[in-house]
This record gives C-alpha cells, structure tokens and sequence, in this order.
C-alpha cells in the first residue's frame, strides 16, 4: 500500500466505462425518475501532499442523457429543458478542494448548464485505490448533491391537478467515479 500512496499524486482521468454521471428527482410528486449521462470525460490532479493545490474538471455530453425512455430523453434534449442543440456540454471546473477529513473531500468549483454558470460544492468520498488487472493504478470516488434545476434555466413543468407538480425542482446529482492514473510506461 505504501508505493500506491507514494505514486498517488499526478493526472488521472475518468474511465468513462465505469464512472457514471447521474441524477434522480420526484415525478408526479410520488416516484422518482432516475438517468444517467452516458458520454463523461474529466480528469482530477491529485497533489497528495497538499490537497487544496488538487483540481477537477469534468464534461458531459447532453445528448447522452438516458432515462431509459427514448420520448423523455428526446424532450430532455429539447429546448423545453437542456435545448442540448445550442447548449451540448455540461461543464465542470473546480475552484477548490477542501480535505474534511481522512478520505472525505469538498470539491468546489463552477457548473455551466444551459448557459449558466454557478458555484456548487460537491462533498466525495474517496473509495480506494487499487492495480486492476490490466496494471492500470485506477481511484474511485462517489458522492451527491442536491441542486435546483430552475436555478440553470430549467423551468419546463406541468401542474398537476392536485396542485402538485409533475417534475420536483430539486435534483439529486449522483457522482460514482472511477479514474485511472496517468502513468510513464516502464523503461
């Protein structure tokens, strides 16, 4: 364990096969509807020694959305919602890195949806550290936060007739990371 502490810090890039971007949120104020982007790229600078010189940036492809209903996820593309013709990433760029604690970091930075760019900070786990068979030193994280779509433009909904509405506006973001160090082949 002490040689993968000690290589631990560098560039590691998101493993878009087995990292996921997703979100949850209320429909019909009853049941949750859940999705997914599945085009990520991002990368995470580690400095070990300092962990607030670390850094963060990720990319999403709106057009891979999936909710797993080919309808909802045509209308999430639409300008009703992401309008990902005109708007087709979803950026994020840390500011910050706070260590709370022994494997508990804050990652802050800004996220642009639709346009709009606001400050967020996303609390993460930091899972383990492991070779995968391949020889790859490969890192995972996870971790969620909570945002208001309206706060990015996302206002489309529709009443319901108890008074309710059909989509909440809070969103639950959903972060299971999986980066693979980007090593030196050896000589």
């Amino acid at each position: 364990m002490v040689e993968i502490l000690s290589d631990f810090s560098g560039e590691w890039r998101f493993d878009p096969t087995h990292t996921r971007i997703g979100f949850s949120t209320r429909h019909a104020m009853v049941t949750k509807v859940r999705g997914a982007f599945n085009d990520v790229e991002g990368a995470i600078h580690v400095n070990a020694e300092n962990p607030e010189q670390s850094s963060a940036r990720m990319t999403i492809k709106v057009a891979s959305i999936d909710t797993r209903n080919a309808d909802r996820d045509q209308h999430l593309r639409t300008n009703e919602f992401f309008d990902a013709p005109q708007f087709p990433e979803i950026t994020f760029s840390s500011n910050r890195v706070d260590q709370v604690d022994d494997g508990h970091f804050i990652v802050g930075g800004d996220v642009t949806i639709r346009g709009v760019t606001k400050d967020i900070a996303i609390p993460l786990d930091f899972i383990g550290v492991e070779r995968d068979p391949m020889g790859n030193l490969r890192a995972g994280f996870e971790g969620s936060r909570r945002i208001d779509r309206q706060d990015f433009g996302l206002t489309w909904n529709a009443a319901l007739d108890s008074g309710g509405v059909l989509i909440s506006d809070k969103i639950t973001l959903e972060f299971e990371i999986s980066a693979v160090k980007v090593e030196e082949p050896a000589a």
